[in-house]
This record gives structure tokens, sequence and C-alpha cells, in this order.
């Protein structure tokens, strides 16, 4: 034991004597660090170590890391180049250290000092920070602004060119025609502001290009609009079912050729889309909902919009208000038509309908029918909508049946006609005469020969058949199919009447049927090959005088005196409108193309017209909803009595209030307006809308801040 106590103070006294080294480093890197130590001095240095409790923040890249104090002593130079090399690599970093007790607690002294006055510094600094951020937030916003303006105002001008013999800025771009007094007014207020001694010019050029398309908006059509531009921008000065009723809002945008036009299409763009879906969704009390609900966003537009909700259901909510509240509107006025107010009817001008039965006859037989034809009813068409009657009548699905398909018929080849119509409007304004004549005059006699003579069958049947005309043969008994009709009218097939009825609605009707047949399908081969063959005859006309020896010969004629004219000027001629190109095409391009689009509209017109039936399939569908719901919710809340039946009755009406808005003012809502919206896109726009054009986008400070604040903060 004494030898050991020796050879510790004799281990002891030589460290006195030995050199040391201090610093820090990692603490995960300490084990390996002293191995390393350990064996590179072959266990001739002593290292001391302690954790430094408090986590450091690293410099370079801001992580709080944790870090030990280490000491190391040691004997001789040779091992104080291994050790400071060690401490190198493990990236270490080494402090002074004073050997004199006195000089380390001077220094410790000095180095607490310099602590607390690097606190205070930084103390200041942050409030100093602090002040500077707090006003600078005041006008943070002003900032983004006004460098957001000044990035777009040079990135425009970056697309200017430069003359570099006038010093002055050429852009060429496209402009409203009628913004371009504005437009020449703001350059000449810019001009005396900036004091600038070049003075603007603005020249109207032509252009080969297809110009852009831009539709005047405002809050009220904006949404309509979206709609269109949804299926296709408009061709430039094409019809655009978005742009009329727009129109009506700015007078001076008239002009002679589109006031028609746009007068005819004011209904179709603000009327028809709500009104084809209030037909699917007629129901009194739910479109009132609806309408309550598209009122409360146009009253409280301002501070709704003023909130920017990130939501994306409420965004199209809030942006098609106004179209949420028509389509409101319009679901009232059906829902009055069919006299249907959450599957019950209002009885305002009492029943045209009379019970001559007593009341045990009524009680007993189940079987019992009123007869139109006698006193059970009053010959008198009813005021306005349904009669309250059909509600409680149990042929009611019947009847509705029968009315809402006819009136989905109706409608449909109305719309689709229309829809022809309106391409003629396109074709004239283009100059395609040839497709006056070999698409627009085939396709509406297709069309009316056909499914518009089965629309006036119906109105022939209901003003002929009926109970009251004293007269078998044009009683409800011998009444047509009008469908039967129709189809045997196509197939060349005679009409079986019932025993003691008459063949014919009308004298003369299977002739009459047959000629029709045979012209409509003689527009289908004039759809066919009339276009390309007149094609083809006039390319062959423009290769006879290529081919011919007078192409060498100067042009004397009165156009050619113009062109060269117009050539030695440089000036290019003015261009028409848009007229149909003439180019040489492949002829089997063309009788493909042709054929394509003959196929398409033959068959589309069928197609078409039965898709229109879903008018009446929705509407019977939705009417039969709401029934169910009243007969199996709300209806068992009315069976109990007294106080059990008021809390019954309160249960029971949330549960059928909260189904009514979740199921069929919402979920049916949805449903009727994506029919809607494919009725117009596809059975109605494509008999006339092309939409391969591209948006106008103007330079606007304001488009620029608002896509700058949807974005993420630069």
């Amino acid at each position: 034991m004494a030898g050991l106590c020796e050879g510790s103070n004799e281990r002891s006294g030589s460290l006195k004597a030995s050199k040391f080294v201090a610093g820090v480093i990692l603490r995960e890197r300490i084990p390996a660090f002293e191995r390393m130590l350990w064996r590179a001095c072959r266990g001739n240095v002593f290292l001391r170590q302690a954790e430094i409790e408090s986590p450091l923040e690293d410099p370079s890249n801001g992580d709080n890391v944790f870090k030990s104090v280490f000491i190391i002593f040691f004997q001789g130079d040779q091992l104080k180049t291994r050790v400071k090399k060690i401490c190198e690599g493990f990236r270490a970093t080494l402090y002074p250290c004073p050997e004199a007790p006195a000089d380390r607690r001077e220094m410790a002294m000095g180095v607490m000092t310099r602590l607390e006055d690097l606190n205070t510094v930084l103390g200041q600094t942050q409030d100093h920070r602090h002040r500077v951020l707090v006003a600078a937030a005041k006008n943070i916003k002003n900032w983004f602004v006004k460098v957001r303006k000044i990035k777009a105002i040079y990135h425009t001008l970056n697309l200017f060119n430069l003359d570099v013999t006038q010093k002055c800025l050429i852009a060429e771009c496209w402009v409203p025609v009628l913004d371009l007094e504005t437009i020449q007014l703001a350059l000449r207020r810019g001009t005396e502001r900036s004091g600038s001694s070049v003075p603007p010019i603005l020249n109207r050029m032509e252009s080969f290009e297809d110009p852009p398309t831009y539709n005047r908006t405002n809050k009220f059509t904006y949404g309509f609009q979206v709609l269109i531009d949804a299926y296709g921008v408009a061709t430039y000065r094409e019809v655009n079912p978005g742009k009329c009723f727009t129109a009506l809002f700015n007078y001076d945008e008239f002009t002679p050729v589109d006031f028609l036009t746009n007068v005819i299409l004011s209904p179709y763009t603000i009327i028809t889309f709500p009104f084809l879906f209030a037909v699917m969704f007629g129901d009194l009390g739910h479109g009132l909902i609806m309408a309550v609900f598209g009122a409360w966003m146009v009253l409280r537009e301002k501070p709704l919009a003023a909130k920017k909700s990130d939501s994306e259901i409420w965004n199209i909510f809030f942006g098609g208000r106004y179209i949420i509240l028509l389509m409101g509107l319009f679901s009232m006025y059906t829902g009055f038509i069919y006299n249907d107010v959450f599957s019950k009817s209002l009885n305002i001008f009492g029943s045209y309908w009379s019970v001559n039965y007593n009341g045990s006859t009524i009680h007993e037989n189940k079987f019992l029918q009123l007869n139109p034809s006698t006193v059970d009813y009053y010959q008198n068409p009813y005021p306005i909508g349904l009669d309250p009657i059909w509600q409680v009548a149990d042929n009611k699905i019947i009847f509705m049946n029968a009315y809402k398909m006819k009136i989905s018929i109706i409608l449909g080849v109305f719309h689709m006609l229309f829809g022809v119509c309106l391409s003629m409007w396109n074709f004239t304004y283009f100059q395609k005469r040839m497709s006056i004549y070999c698409e627009f005059i085939p396709q509406i006699i297709f069309m009316c020969f056909l499914f518009l003579y089965m629309v006036i069958l119906m109105f022939i049947k209901w003003s002929v058949y009926g109970p009251a005309t004293g007269d078998h043969k044009t009683g409800p008994y011998c009444a047509p199919s009008i469908l039967i009709t129709f189809i045997n009218m196509v197939l060349f097939k005679e009409s079986t009447p019932l025993v003691g009825c008459d063949k014919n609605i009308y004298s003369g009707q299977e002739g009459f049927q047959k000629l029709l047949v045979v012209v409509a399908v003689l527009c289908v081969p004039w759809m066919l090959l009339a276009k390309p063959i007149i094609i083809m005859r006039n390319q062959r006309k423009m290769h006879v005088p290529l081919t011919s020896n007078h192409h060498n010969h100067a042009v004397s004629s009165e156009n050619g005196d113009a062109e060269a004219a117009l050539a030695q000027a440089q000036v290019p001629p003015p261009l028409p409108p848009h007229k149909e190109e003439e180019a040489e095409h492949d002829i089997g391009e063309i009788f493909i193309h042709q054929g394509i689009h003959t196929i398409e509209y033959v068959l589309g017109s069928v197609s078409h017209t039965a898709s229109y039936l879903r008018l009446w399939a929705l509407s019977l569908a939705h009417a039969q909803l709401s029934e169910v719901l009243w007969n199996m919710v709300l209806k068992n809340g009315l069976m109990f009595e007294g106080w059990v039946g008021g809390i019954a009755l309160w249960i029971l009406f949330s549960v059928w209030a909260a189904l009514t808005v979740a199921i069929l003012v919402l979920m049916e809502g949805l449903s009727a307006f994506l029919h809607t919206l494919r009725l117009h896109w596809v059975e109605f726009q494509s008999k006339f809308y092309q939409g391969t054009g591209y948006n106008f986008q103007p330079f606007s400070f304001e488009a620029i801040l608002d896509s700058a604040a949807q974005g993420p903060e630069e």
C-alpha cells in the first residue's frame, strides 16, 4: 500500500511541472476523443472533462448543441503537437488559459464582464429591432403593393422593343376598341406628368393572328361567364352565351350587327340555366331555402368578400351567389306551377273537382274515380299551376309522369332548335356562305321535320282530344300515343287504331309524315357530301390558271392593280372579318371530317332529345323523395298528442329539417345543377359554339395583386 502511495505522489509531482491545454468539444465525441488521445500518446496524457449543462447555439446553422469542457495535461513539445493535431481533427475549440491562479481569476472576471456587456448590447439590439419591425409592420402591405406594381411595370417594359435611333420604346399589344380613347388619354396624361419630350403614338394595326376574346362582365354576369368559359373560351367575335346579357349593361358596346344577336341571346345566359335547373328542382319550399341563402350572400356581399376565406367550397358558393339566387327564385316559380311545397300543395283557388258521392260510399269503396267529363269537373282550366287535388290522388304519378315527360321534350326541342339557329349568326358574320347552305339549312330541316313535328303532334293531341268533346272518337280512349306515332312514322309503319277510333289524327297524316321522313333522310347526304364536293371543285378551278400559260403575264385587272399598289407601299391589305378558308386540303380528310360532323349531328339529335328527359326524371325523383321524407319522418311526429307529441314533433322536425337541407337541397341541388350544366354544354352549345379561343388578359394591377395575395409571400 505504501508503494502505491509513493507512485501516486511521484505521478502527481510530475504533473505539476507538465503543460496543459483546455477547450470544448461536442459531447458525443468525448469517448472517441479520449481513446484517440490514449492510443496516439501511449497513455502519457491526462484528460479531465465536464459536461456543460446549458446547450450552446451553433453559429453556422443556429441549432442547439451540447458540449463538454476538457483539459489535457502532458509533458514535452512532441506530445503538445500530437494533442493539438488530435484536437484539430475532432474539431475541438482550444482556449488560452494562464498558468498562475491569479491570472486565471483575472481572466475569468474579464470574461464575465464582457459577457455582461454583450448581454446588454444584445438586449438593446433586440429592443431596437422590435421597435423597427413594429414600425415597419404598419407599412409592410403598402411596400409589398408598391414592389409588386414596380416589378409588374418593369416586366412589361422588358417586353418592349428599344428603338435606339429615336430613343423610344415600341410595343405591339391587343386593346379593346372601345378603350382606345381612354388609352390615348392615359398616354397623354403620363407624358405630361413625366415631362417627356417624345409624344406617345398609338396606331391601330391589322394582324393575321387570331385576336383574344374579351368579355366585359360585372359581378352579376361573372358567374355565368365562368360557366361558359369552363366549356371553352369563345372564338373572337363568335356568338357567346355568356357575353350577351353583359352587353345590356354596356350599351356603347353594341354594334348594329350584334344588337339583335345580343338581345335574343340575353335570356339564354341568365334565364335558361336557372329555369332548366328549376324544372328539375321544382319545389316552392326547397326553392325558398336556396333563394334565402343566395339573397343572404348577395346582401352581405362586401363583408363576406372582405374575409378572404381559404375554403374552396365556400369560394365556389360565394362566386356563384347570383346563380344560386336565380336558381332559388326559379325553383319557387316552378314549384308554384307544380303546386308542390315540401311534397304538399297550396289550396289558393280551391279545387275545380267536386265529389258527388256520400261519405259512406267514399269510405267503403276505394276504387272510385272522378270523371272529368261529368259534373265532377268544372270544365275550366285552373288559374295557375296544378289543381291541389292531384296531390292526394292515387293516379298522381301517372298524370305527372305524362305531363312532365312531354314538357321536357318540348323544352328540349326548342332549346336545340335555338342553338342550331344561332349557328347561322356565326356563319353570316364570318362570311361562311357554304356552311349556311351545306350545314345550317339541312340541319334545321332535319330537326324540324322530325322532332319539331313530334312537338306539334303533342299540341294537336292536347287541343283535339278531351273528355268534354262529346265525341267518342275525340275522347281520351281514342287519344293516340305520340311516341308510338313517331316510331311508326320513322319506320314507315301504319298505325293500328283502336276499335271505334280513327286511324289518324288528321286527314292525310300518313302521306305527309312519309314526305317529312324522306326529306329529313335526304338531308343526311346533303350534310355529308355537299360541302366536300364544292371544296373539291373549287380546288380544281384554282389549279386551272396555274397550269396555263397566262400566269406569266402581267396583272392588269383592277384587283391586281390594287394588290400591286399595296405591295409597293408595303402596307398589308385590310383583313375581312373572317372568311372561310379555302386552302388546299386532302380530300380524304375533308370527307372524314364532314362524315364525323354529320354522324355526330344526326345521332346527337336523337340522343340529345332523349337527354332532355332528365328534366322529367329528376323532377319526379325530387318530388317522390320529398314525399317519402315527409311520410317516413315528419308525419310520425303528428301522430302523438299532448306534451309527448310536442317533444316528438320537435325532435322529428329537427331530423326532417336536417335531412331536407342535406339531401333535398344540397345533394339534389348539386345533382340538378350538374345536369343543367350538361344540357347547356353538350345539348345546346354544341350546335353553334366552338369555344376554341383564348382569353384577353390585360395589364391589371388588381389581377396582379389578387394573384400575389393567393400565392405564398416572397
